[in-house]
Order: structure tokens, then C-alpha cells, then sequence
């Protein structure tokens, strides 16, 4: 064991840095769901800033230094607070804030979202199901952001008014009717965000023949 290990030390220390790299500094995350279309979709794979928001430990999640706070439109992973799964989702409210949602209408702080350039599109929720749906670009408090609506949903498209706790973010999916977010999973603490995303790194059609969508790569995400 020990003669193995001093012939392979070199492998062994980059996979070291590797692992450190991966989780203290930059990753890149695999999207398997359309939660984010038509900002994100299946098969891309995003770059994300681990150093946006915390300097952490490597290989683990704990905090060593605060390094930037999160903003409204961020693009951010974190572990869901239900069940610890890694989602990516946008950032809509910050502590304080007062979020509702009046018949799919965000609004933020008393001020409703404006919807213009609205698009009617087919979506596909499976292979050979496609369903009727509309885009829009959604402006609320600075931000602005293409969201989708499925026809005939039956999402949660009225809540609150709801004051976001201290520490804690609220978080929706550009597809607002295939999306489970915060409307679903509750409010998400600080401490389990892991990254602020950055861009597309490379795509592939996973749900149609697999083929490379070039035009996807090394973009930035909004």
C-alpha cells in the first residue's frame, strides 16, 4: 500500500486539487430538468461561482468567510431544504422583502411585475407531448428575466403576501408551472446556497437526439 501510494502521489494530489477546485472554487452542474426554460434546458451544463457568495472549507459546505451577498436575479444552486436535493432556481426576494403572487403575476414589495414581448410557443413535456405556452419578459424591482407559463396548468399561480425571514431567499423557476421552488419547498436559508451561476458551458439535446447545440455554448445566462 505504501509503495502504491508513493507511486501514484502525483495522480493522488491532483485529484486533491481537483476536488478542491470542484468545491471550494468553480463547478459545473449538468441540468437534467426544465425548471429554468428557456433560460436554462435539459442538457445544459452551467458554470457556477462557488466563491460568489462564501469561502468554504473544501470537500465541505461550511462557511469560512462571507465573500458577497446574494442579489435579486441571481441564478443560484442550493440544497433544497426539504430533502437536501441540488436544485438551480432565480432569486426573487431577499430577507424582508414581501413576495405574492396574484393569478401568475409576481410581485414584489406592492410593486406588480410588467409582462411584455409575450410569445406563444409549443412545450414539450415529454417525447411526443407538446403543450401550448407563452413567454414573456418579466420587470420587477430592477430586474428583468424571460419567463414561460404552460396553458391549462395547475400551479400555484396565487400566494401570499409573504415577508421573507431574516437569512433566507425565496426562489422561483423561470417555468413557472414546472418548477418546484419555493412555493413548494418553503423559504431557503443562506446556508444552503452553494453557487451563483455564471453561463453555459456546453449543451446537448437530451430530450430529442442528443445532438450538440452549438449556439448554447460558452453563453452567459440572465
Amino acid at each position: 500500500m505504501k509503495k502504491w501510494l508513493r507511486d501514484n502521489r502525483g495522480f493522488l494530489v491532483l485529484l486533491l486539487c481537483f476536488g478542491v477546485f470542484r468545491t471550494a472554487i468553480a463547478d459545473w452542474n449538468p441540468v437534467p430538468s426544465g425548471s429554468m426554460r428557456p433560460t436554462i434546458l435539459e442538457g445544459d451544463v452551467v458554470l457556477v461561482n462557488r466563491l460568489a457568495y462564501d469561502l468554504k472549507m473544501p470537500l465541505t459546505d461550511v462557511s469560512l468567510a462571507r465573500l458577497g451577498e446574494p442579489q435579486r436575479g441571481d441564478i443560484v444552486t442550493f440544497s433544497s431544504p426539504t430533502d437536501g436535493t441540488r436544485l438551480i432556481k432565480r432569486l426573487v426576494a431577499l430577507p424582508g422583502d414581501v413576495v405574492a403572487m396574484r393569478a401568475g403575476v409576481l410581485v414584489i414589495n406592492g410593486l406588480a411585475a410588467d409582462y411584455s414581448d409575450v410569445t406563444e410557443v409549443s412545450e414539450a413535456l415529454a417525447p411526443g407531448v407538446l403543450v401550448p405556452a407563452l413567454r414573456a419578459t418579466e420587470r420587477v424591482a430592477g430586474h428583468s428575466r424571460v419567463v414561460q407559463s404552460l396553458q391549462g396548468a395547475n400551479s400555484r399561480h396565487t400566494f401570499g403576501p409573504l415577508t421573507v425571514p431574516p437569512g433566507h431567499y425565496f426562489m422561483l423557476g423561470d417555468n413557472r408551472d414546472n418548477s418546484a421552488d419555493s412555493r413548494y419547498i418553503g423559504f431557503v436559508p443562506r446556508a444552503l446556497l452553494i453557487a451563483r451561476a455564471e453561463g453555459v458551458l456546453v449543451s446537448a439535446d437530451i430530450t430529442g437526439n442528443w445532438m450538440p447545440r452549438l449556439e448554447r455554448f460558452a453563453s452567459r445566462l440572465h
